[in-house]
């Protein structure tokens, strides 16, 4: 696919699997009623935040992982319609090229099936402390290639506290105890040590989600401390999570599942086949219900 800006105006929504949709809001209109042009700059660089979550990287700890940073060296915009106020629009992004420091995304800016703008933008890949270019790392190469060819970004495994315990506590410490600033002596109990844990980890190795499964009684298995990283949540890595214990509950024999839902993720469950069991109660000072599911 050519990515010159001439020829850009041949876009379709099927040259992209990414999109960020977005309403456009009054603020962002002009004297003539149109998106104001430097507000379409915006929508690309807020995709392009929301294409690293569709890729399972934490920007943060991703660059600080991989050692580097990204910056912008060029953005180019082509403009071919105007959005108006309430417009819904589709911004489709991909990666086209990955040089030696430097990776080229293109960005078309859809409402409905109507190409409106278009964009390049360029990063160069850089030491953070002085800002000099330096080799893409072939790890990120490797992600952004398997992205835009369809493959999976993260990998479910199951095991015990001693295999898999390091990268779940890592999440559930930065949710439930900084986050949600619950006390650590209410986080860790005796139970860890005989669950069946899962973690969701994406192609960094990194620990996005975690989840555990214990007996409650014979026939019920009872799934507790759900986890996703804060900036990745609403990816999918919370029901891959718990689809893995369920089959793991079912290895077991096990014919039901119940777990205690915050009251907040309560419509997340009810999607994935959970029904309300009891009353509402507080727990660790956060309301909750119980919810189960036949498997």
């Amino acid at each position: 696919m050519t990515t010159a800006m001439t020829e850009t105006t041949t876009l379709k929504k099927s040259d992209f699997r990414f999109f960020h949709r977005l309403r456009v809001r009054w603020a962002e209109v002009d004297m003539q009623k149109i998106v104001f042009n430097a507000h379409y700059l915006m929508y690309f660089d807020t995709a392009i935040a929301d294409y690293w979550r569709a890729m399972a990287l934490p920007y943060e700890e991703a660059m600080l992982s991989l050692g580097g940073d990204l910056y912008v060296r060029k953005a180019t915009v082509e403009f071919n319609a105007s959005a108006r106020v309430d417009d819904v629009l589709d911004v489709g992004m991909k990666c086209v090229r990955v040089g030696n420091s430097s990776i080229l995304f293109l960005g078309g800016l859809f409402r409905g099936d109507e190409l409106l703008v278009t964009c390049e933008l360029v990063y160069v890949y850089a030491d953070p402390a002085t800002q000099t270019s330096k080799p893409v790392p072939p790890l990120l190469r490797e992600i952004l290639a398997a992205y835009e060819a369809g493959e999976p970004m993260r990998e479910v495994v199951t095991g015990n506290w001693d295999a898999i315990g390091e990268g779940a506590g890592k999440v559930r410490r930065d949710v439930f105890i900084d986050e949600q600033r619950i006390p650590k002596e209410l986080e860790w109990d005796e139970h860890d040590a005989i669950a069946v844990h899962a973690v969701a980890r994406n192609r960094l190795g990194q620990a996005i989600a975690t989840g555990r499964l214990m007996q409650e009684s014979p026939g019920l298995g009872r799934v507790g401390r759900m986890a996703v990283h804060r900036t990745l949540r609403g990816g999918g890595h919370g029901e891959a999570v718990l689809r893995a214990l369920e089959a793991a509950a079912a290895t077991l024999g096990d014919k039901e599942i119940m777990l205690h839902a915050q009251r907040s993720a309560e419509n997340f469950y009810a999607r994935l086949g959970y029904a309300p069991h009891g009353e509402p109660f507080e727990e660790a000072g956060i309301p909750h219900i119980e919810m189960r599911r036949k498997l």
